[in-house]
């Protein structure tokens, strides 16, 4: 007798948006996979989205939660249930076929507890500093392998690692407003979590500007990190450094812009490790 096929609960945090919503779940329409949720954490104060989560052929669960993306999504994981959880964001698309790969590579004798993939735009284009080789991820290793909407997770990884900091992430009225899924990775492989990385895996999701304000936010959550999780000084002396070796590089090439944005991330960086405390791992 086969095995049922593992089941999804897709936990979306939504505020302001509308149409991306709509495009994203279009895209579970056609994913031709039975058992999904969509655990939609409605951060709006009104009603904007009853015809967008209406008539849909798939299951949603619709709650009202707290502004900041951390917080709602640790609403959203409080009814999680399912064998798979994710954390799409709201204006991301899964391509056809997305949801039957990941439960194929996550069968029960894969030995995997987590699956991360990478992020494409629209036309296929994808980042330069992503990692192009898979891997098993590691608190070394994972930093250009995940992105929170390519994150794929056991529920028994996520009952083990518990909520998002909500010291993290965007709304989370703190200067750290991003990092949070590194942050839970993080916890996870420190937990003993087998979470492997696959290039080849995507979700489409448009691609951010790496202007000067992106890499000063960004590099004040990495920072963050690396003093949180204690990480040891040789790790710590490479996340600051690299950024400066990016300036210099994009200087030779008389690109101005680029060096600047090298140049706030390793200045972020810097003011994150120095914010923040040591928590030995926790959330």
């Amino acid at each position: 007798m086969s095995q049922a096929p593992p089941s999804f609960d897709l936990v979306v945090a939504t505020v302001g948006r509308t149409d991306e919503l709509a495009r994203f779940l279009d895209s579970l329409a056609i994913q031709e996979y039975a058992a999904v949720r969509v655990i939609v954490v409605d951060q709006n104060e009104d009603a904007r989205l009853d015809p967008v989560v209406s008539g849909r052929p798939f299951r949603i669960e619709r709650i009202r939660g707290p502004l900041g993306l951390s917080r709602a999504r640790n609403a959203g994981l409080a009814l999680a249930e399912a064998d798979l959880v994710a954390f799409p964001d709201d204006d991301c698309i899964y391509p056809p076929g997305l949801l039957a790969r990941v439960a194929e590579s996550l069968d029960p004798d894969s030995g995997l507890a987590g699956l991360t993939g990478r992020a494409v735009d629209p036309s296929g284009a994808s980042s330069a500093s992503w990692e192009d080789e898979g891997a098993l991820l590691t608190d070394d290793n994972l930093w250009n392998r995940a992105i929170s909407f390519t994150i794929f997770l056991r529920r028994g990884v996520v009952e083990t690692v518990g909520s998002f900091d909500e010291e993290l992430g965007l709304g989370s009225g703190t200067t750290w407003s991003s990092g949070e899924e590194m942050d839970y990775l993080i916890r996870a492989v420190r937990a003993g979590a087998s979470i492997e990385y696959d290039p080849s895996l995507v979700v489409t999701h448009d691609l951010r500007a790496d202007d000067a304000r992106i890499g000063a936010r960004d590099g004040a959550s990495i920072g963050y990190l690396l003093r949180k999780h204690d990480y040891p000084l040789r790790v710590v002396l490479r996340m600051l450094l690299r950024p400066l070796g990016g300036a210099f590089v994009s200087l030779l090439r008389f690109d101005g812009g680029r060096s600047s944005y090298y140049v706030a991330t390793f200045r972020g960086r810097v003011r994150g490790y120095r914010g923040a405390k040591r928590s030995n791992s926790s959330a």
